[in-house]
């Protein structure tokens, strides 16, 4: 159904087809029949999970439509990015398709209800899955870390863990985080507040794919010192234009979907060999099929996330995608997906 009616939901903007689709899972009627392999099967923060496959940050930005989207199959959903008061955002337009590349580009800047009405949604509506919650600071905030503390209260316990943004390209200096002397800051005043409150809730932190290689062993030690136990590799680009053919690749923003998926595999490839599977990582980037999911595995990710590839594949994907990992992996004769993690 998806591919007769594509052209139709690409003839509106991006931001007002996105709005249609929230409105759709609201209603809560999700026509998709899920079909589940053993070989998929995986466990994430303890918990068994019936595949590896999440939906990133973004998409279900306020928290509203994450029951709805465990059904069309995702083990994992990831909601936000959550700040702690309510922000607009920046001037539309801010999201541009570019068909030709598989690719969107997005400069959004964190638009949201805030941290309080989130919170209250999810406490209206219980997960019935694995849910994180992605959280950054308000553009006008005096101090960010703080910001990240106030979020991090008001979403302790309500999730299964909390994911540290700091590699948006859409909020000024955002990305500073990832200096030696600022992410070491930040990680501190998180654990020191969860010991505070007594919190049990897991801490991810959601990494930038422009980074230097020189810069990725300090990165990594730093996650590693401080207890992280997930690592999301990786957010938008705010480069990787070269290529792009679509005439948006001139716009100012993140860019995610097929280009970036090679600049990922290699952050995570290298994050590997540093975590030495002490911290599980999520990829993503450029994931729309079992081949280009496959490669995420290989490379050092334990589960994926995408969005983009949702909107041009259509809500099937989970389904599609599983069907074409368990032929993989099948004809390697492979019997659990885990057994190939890092294997590149």
């Amino acid at each position: 159904m998806f591919e007769k009616i594509r052209s139709l939901i690409f003839k509106f903007d991006p931001e007002t087809a996105h709005e249609f689709a929230i409105k759709a899972l609201k209603t809560k009627v999700v026509p998709v029949k899920i079909k589940n392999y053993d070989n998929l099967k995986v466990k994430f923060l303890d918990k068994e999970i019936p595949n590896p496959i999440g939906i990133a940050a973004g998409f279900d930005k306020n928290a509203e439509v994450y029951n709805s989207l465990f059904k069309l199959g995702f083990a994992f959903v990831e909601v936000g990015t959550i700040t702690p008061e309510p922000q607009f955002g920046n001037p539309k337009p801010r999201v541009f398709r570019l068909e030709e590349d598989q690719a969107l580009i997005n400069r959004l800047g964190f638009n949201n209800v805030g941290s309080e009405k989130a919170a209250s949604n999810i406490l209206s509506d219980s997960p019935k899955g694995l849910l994180g919650i992605n959280i950054g600071p308000n553009k006008d905030t005096k101090n960010r870390v703080d910001d990240y503390l106030k979020c991090f209260n008001n979403f302790n316990n309500l999730c299964d863990y909390i994911t540290i943004n700091i590699s948006s390209p859409n909020t000024e200096n955002l990305r500073s985080f990832h200096n030696p002397k600022e992410l070491e800051e930040l990680l501190n005043a998180i654990n020191e507040e969860k010991i505070k409150i007594n919190s049990c809730t897991n801490i991810a932190v959601k990494i930038a794919p422009d980074l230097q290689l020189k810069d990725l062993d300090f990165i990594g030690n730093t996650l590693l010192n401080n207890n992280i136990k997930i690592v999301i590799i990786s957010n938008t680009s705010d480069k990787t234009r070269d290529s792009l053919k679509n005439i948006s690749k001139f716009e100012k923003g993140g860019l995610s979907g097929k280009p970036i998926e090679q600049k990922s595999n290699l952050i995570i490839k290298e994050f590997y060999k540093i975590f030495k599977n002490k911290i599980k990582i999520i990829g993503v980037g450029g994931v729309d099929s079992g081949k280009s999911a496959y490669e995420k595995f290989i490379s050092g990710a334990s589960y994926i996330q995408l969005y983009t590839g949702m909107v041009y594949q259509g809500p099937n994907i989970v389904n599609k995608i599983s069907e074409e990992l368990n032929a993989i992996l099948s004809s390697e004769g492979v019997k659990n997906i885990d057994e190939i993690v890092g294997s590149n």
